[in-house]
């Protein structure tokens, strides 16, 4: 078991914590935010520290980190204070489900985040800095390169090439053999069946209201009823 620093305070690093408590040989012993933002000493009943000064308190040569950020400007974000974090001298681990299935040629990279029912077969290849919240399916022979975003049920299958910075919107889908170019985001919802340009954006419309309240199909429903 290794001793592990999250970074953050949120949602994000409030569910790191727990699937690091209950899922993984990984054990989590502080947090810690940029300085600006140190509004409280503790959270989970853990130590919060400056990321300026987490080096004080959690040393690089005892200390793993993790850095559960979103996707924030493309997940530039969470690239950037992966990099920060990094050179402060810190192993950076990942987080993989129990709940995932993957099979014996798994491999990721460095901080990635990959929750529970995740599809991940055979023959894909995978990069660091990865988000797969959870329900996706990932077809075998794909790629998907650096600091990409999937929601949750997004399909891409099989021979799919996903370039650095995506983002899939839930329930997302991709055809076999398909390019996606770098930093294009697919909306929730959208399939996509061609080769993408990098920093296209692909959403459908949403549906629209049917034109009569809830209310009014009470009398439908008893009417129904017998």
């Amino acid at each position: 078991m290794s001793d592990v620093v999250v970074f953050g305070v949120g949602q994000w690093a409030e569910l790191s914590h727990f699937y690091f408590t209950h899922d993984s040989p990984h054990n989590v012993v502080g947090f810690m935010v940029d300085g600006e933002y140190l509004g409280q000493e503790t959270f989970h009943d853990l130590p919060v520290v400056a990321f300026e000064e987490v080096e004080q308190h959690f040393a690089p040569a005892e200390t793993k980190a993790f850095v559960p950020i979103s996707f924030k400007r493309m997940s530039h974000h969470r690239a950037d204070k992966l990099e920060e974090t990094k050179a402060k001298g810190y192993e950076v681990v990942s987080y993989v489900s129990s709940k995932a299935t993957t099979f014996a040629d798994f491999a990721c990279g460095e901080n990635c985040f990959i929750l529970e029912d995740n599809t991940i077969q055979p023959y894909v290849k995978l990069g660091r800095n990865i988000v797969m919240w959870s329900g996706n399916h990932i077809g075998h022979h794909t790629t998907i390169h650096d600091h990409v975003m999937i929601t949750s049920h997004v399909v891409i299958s099989g021979a799919c090439d996903i370039g650095e910075h995506a983002f899939f919107g839930v329930n997302a889908t991709v055809r076999d053999e398909t390019v996606i170019g770098a930093e294009t985001i697919v909306g929730a919802g959208t399939a996509i069946m061609a080769d993408t340009e990098p920093f296209s954006v692909y959403k459908v419309k949403g549906t629209e209201p049917a034109g009569f309240r809830s209310d009014q199909m009470r009398s439908l429903s008893h009417k129904s009823a017998g």
